[in-house]
């Protein structure tokens, strides 16, 4: 059998789907904060998962129903996402970003703070010169 090749712009029945199937009532108002937090930070659900040692779909709960966690679950959850835990409650208005990088560009230079320092002034030097040349064009 010959395999028949579609467009998918004329076809947007079979277009891929941008994932999950959506949910038909509200989030919650913590998993929203939790949604806007981990947004901010840069990181999928896979990558907040990753790095909580839990799954993907705990992740999406979260952020989908109303839950109750543990102090301990609020604490390491915002620590992760580099906000308070008054933030997640709802004390704080919005989740504050620190000056710095956001996002990828944050989680990259975390990592380069931990090599070594001869490394690191490598980096720097490589990426002040890019910054050089993009402000000059």
């Amino acid at each position: 059998m010959q395999a028949l090749s579609h467009n998918v712009t004329l076809d947007p029945y079979n277009a891929a789907m941008p994932g999950g199937r959506p949910t038909s009532k509200q989030p919650s108002a913590l998993g929203s904060r939790i949604a806007q937090a981990r947004q901010l930070a840069g990181l999928s659900q896979n990558d907040l998962a990753k790095k909580l040692s839990i799954s993907r779909s705990l992740i999406a709960q979260w952020e989908r129903s109303a839950v109750a966690l543990k102090a301990a679950q609020l604490a390491t959850l915002a620590e992760t996402l580099g906000v308070t835990v008054d933030a997640l409650v709802g004390r704080e208005e919005t989740p504050r970003r620190g000056k710095g990088p956001v996002g990828k560009t944050r989680l990259i230079f975390e990592e380069v703070s931990t090599l070594p320092r001869h490394h690191q002034e490598q980096i720097v030097k490589v990426v002040s010169a890019l910054v050089a040349q993009a402000k000059a064009s």
